[in-house]
């Protein structure tokens, strides 16, 4: 997608999350703009946290200045005032991101590894009928795929918060990942493993191909905060997990939702 109105960026409630961004963003809402940093990279042993962090993504910008100036020409929050949220569905796509209307919000592609986006167990009827499934996150060892990360004020992240729950207060919590790992990426041509790849014991599915190497540093997991789908957690496929990588969103609730059961969201993912 090229530059411009959030609203010209695809969005299908029938398959949401589409498309989703595949290059660092700052969504606005007027607005969306690539984002580029002519730095190098930090180190890949590197792992970014707190103010090594902000301080490597404010370098993002565009010809009219950094993240920071961008920002402040539209009166929003700068990079010192946000904090690193993990987007893992809809919420990275920048035509829901102007409904939601937090304000300008940037947004990175990551890689995250030993843990997948999965379906949540339940529906949200708001805008679409039968209504849109959310995102949430399970343990997969072995597991890559892409994801999304938003750099927010406190406020903007009690909003998302706010805006996936709905009115029912605690079905999603704010978290800090345990396990699995979170990495600065932008290998848009990078492809998670099929299904074939995933072997299950009837316990436990995991990945056993050796992961692609690394192009981006680490986050550090104590910095980060991630939205877990925490009513039904997610579905429980006779024991396996509904993977958003493999399944649309249409399909899984055609052929899965409501016709199974649930796993409950702390048996998939350990947390701090």
């Amino acid at each position: 997608m090229r530059d411009g109105s959030p609203r010209l960026w695809p969005y299908s409630p029938a398959n949401s999350p589409i498309a989703l961004p595949d290059r660092p963003l700052l969504c606005s809402t007027n607005e969306v703009v690539t984002l580029v940093n002519s730095a190098d990279a930090p180190d890949l042993a590197t792992t970014l946290g707190g103010k090594s962090l902000t301080d490597y993504l404010e370098g993002y910008g565009t010809e009219e200045g950094n993240l920071d100036a961008l920002l402040k020409a539209q009166n929003a929050a700068p990079m010192a005032q946000r904090r690193p949220i993990l987007l893992l569905g809809e919420l990275a796509n920048p035509y829901r991101l102007q409904d939601v209307n937090i304000g300008p919000l940037p947004v990175f592609p990551v890689r995250i590894e030993d843990v997948c986006r999965t379906w949540a167990d339940g529906l949200d009827t708001r805008e679409a009928y039968p209504g849109v499934h959310h995102v949430t996150l399970a343990r997969t060892p072995g597991w890559w795929e892409h994801s999304h990360l938003g750099m927010a004020t406190v406020e903007q992240m009690k909003a998302l918060i706010a805006w996936l729950e709905n009115g029912v207060r605690g079905s999603w919590r704010p978290v800090k990942l345990a396990e699995g790992s979170i990495r600065l990426s932008e290998e848009s041509d990078l492809e998670p493993p099929t299904k074939a790849d995933i072997t299950w014991d009837g316990v436990v599915e995991r990945v056993e191909l050796t992961m692609p190497a690394p192009t981006g540093p680490k986050i550090d997991l104590m910095t980060l905060m991630v939205p877990i789908h925490t009513r039904q957690g997610c579905y429980n496929h006779r024991g396996r997990l509904s993977r958003c990588a493999h399944m649309n969103q249409r399909d899984f609730h055609d052929n899965l939702f409501r016709k199974g059961s649930s796993h409950r969201w702390d048996d998939v993912l350990s947390v701090q």
